[in-house]
């Protein structure tokens, strides 16, 4: 089994270590997510818009790989990538046609209040100190009754299920930013915290987001033989290997 991903990673949600600083802006760390799940959230979000010319902010855009591949999907929309990393944002540049520097950790984004129609948060909540933090900020920039469209791996993955049953660490947790400890794979990507299906839903609300549905996406890491299994799986969405959330701002 894959190591979990860390697609639009680069925006811890206050103020992180300088380890964890460096961390992050280090090229080697993955920053790119599978397709699958990119697509599934454009065409999510590209039935959601009501009106051409909506203004979406990628938030943690890392180096834009999953920008590049909703373009096609959210064509008439305008896409804005935001990172605090310099390094993500030089690459970001070659895919997207705006992108700003900015951070979730020192008081706000460089946007207006309700300035936004909708927000892309994908793969960045379980690498955050402060997920309650970037939540209200994220909900600051959404304009009333804008949308949120946020991913995250899931700590109840069909087969995260399995290995707890067998005593081992469950796939996308870490316990050490130095190296993998008692499950499979072999990338570090710094993921602090997890959710299931059932936190992320009671989270998002207790932030001021409403109308919450949660599906499923696969994820590019599980074995080839075992991809049939994990695309069934998405399905029940509680067993997923990766949350979709798509919520209204209040």
């Amino acid at each position: 089994m894959g190591q979990g991903t860390r697609a639009h990673a680069d925006a811890p949600g206050s103020a992180p270590s300088a380890g964890l600083r460096d961390f992050y802006e280090n090229p080697a760390v993955p920053v790119a997510s599978g397709d699958a799940r990119s697509l599934r959230q454009a065409r999510l979000l590209a039935r959601a818009l009501d009106r051409p010319g909506a203004l979406v902010l990628d938030v943690g855009c890392g180096d834009g790989t999953a920008a590049a591949t909703a373009g096609p999907v959210l064509a008439g929309h305008r896409i804005v990538g935001v990172d605090w990393s310099q390094d993500a944002l030089r690459r970001a540049r070659s895919r997207m046609s705006a992108v700003v520097r900015g951070e979730l950790d020192d008081g706000r984004l460089p946007f207006a209040d309700g300035c936004a129609d909708a927000v892309l948060f994908s793969e960045v909540v379980e690498h955050l100190v402060d997920p309650d933090g970037a939540l209200d900020e994220l909900r600051r920039v959404l304009r009333p009754g804008g949308h949120l469209m946020l991913s995250t791996p899931n700590l109840a993955a069909w087969y995260n299920r399995a290995f707890l049953l067998a005593g081992r660490q469950p796939v996308f947790s870490e316990v050490s930013l130095r190296g993998i400890h008692g499950r499979p794979g072999t990338e570090v990507v710094g993921h602090l915290r997890l959710f299931t299906a059932r936190a992320l839903r009671s989270f998002l609300r207790s932030a001021g987001f409403e109308d919450v549905r949660i599906s499923g996406a696969p994820f590019h890491g599980v074995p080839r033989g075992l991809r049939l299994v994990d695309r069934a799986a998405c399905a029940v969405p509680s067993a997923a290997s990766i949350l979709l959330a798509h919520a209204r701002r209040r």
